[in-house]
C-alpha cells in the first residue's frame, strides 16, 4: 500500500472523514481524548474588502510533502499529543471549496487546541505552496489577478 500524499490535486487529497477512520485504526487510538479539526476553505472577499471569484493553488510539490511530514512529525512529538495530519491540495478553487484538512489527536483538549493553531500558523508559514488570487475591485469593477506573493510585495 502506497503512503497517501500529503499535497494532491483537488479530489485526491484525503477526506476528513478518512483521517479521522484512518486515525481511529491506529493501536494508539485508546490514548485519544480529544480530536481536534481544521477545515480550510476559499474566500471569497480579501482582507481589503475586494471580491474574490477564484483561486489557484501550486506547489513545489515535492518540497511540500517534505514540510508537511516533518510539521506532522515534529507536532507529535509534543506532550500529550497522539497524531497530527495535515492534506492541502492543489488546483483552481471556487469560493467555499475546501482547501486544506488538519486533525490533531491528543489526550486532553488544551494540547490538541494548541498544537491544531500550531500546525495551520507553520503549513502556512513553512510549505512552498503558492497562491493565486482572482479578484474584482469593487470601486473601478476591473478584474485582476496575483499571486499573494506578488501582493505583499506592492
Amino acid at each position: 500500500m502506497s503512503k497517501a500524499r500529503r499535497v494532491s490535486e483537488k479530489g485526491k487529497a484525503k477526506t476528513l472523514v478518512e483521517m479521522i477512520s484512518e486515525l481511529k485504526q491506529k493501536p494508539s487510538y485508546h490514548k485519544v481524548g480529544a480530536i481536534g479539526t481544521f477545515i480550510g476553505v476559499m474566500r471569497g472577499e480579501t482582507s481589503e474588502g475586494k471580491q474574490v471569484t477564484g483561486l489557484k493553488l501550486e506547489a513545489y510539490e515535492e518540497k511540500a510533502e517534505e514540510v508537511l511530514e516533518r510539521i506532522c512529525q515534529d507536532l507529535r512529538a509534543r506532550e500529550g499529543i497522539i497524531d497530527v495530519q495535515i492534506y492541502h491540495s492543489l488546483g483552481d478553487f471556487s469560493v467555499g471549496e475546501e482547501l486544506v484538512h488538519v486533525v490533531v489527536a491528543g489526550s486532553h483538549r488544551r494540547e490538541v487546541f494548541e498544537t491544531l493553531e500550531l500546525a495551520v500558523e507553520r503549513y502556512k508559514r513553512e510549505a512552498p505552496i503558492f497562491k493565486k488570487e482572482f479578484i474584482i475591485d469593487g470601486q473601478t469593477g476591473k478584474r485582476r489577478e496575483y499571486w499573494t506573493q506578488e501582493k505583499r510585495q506592492d
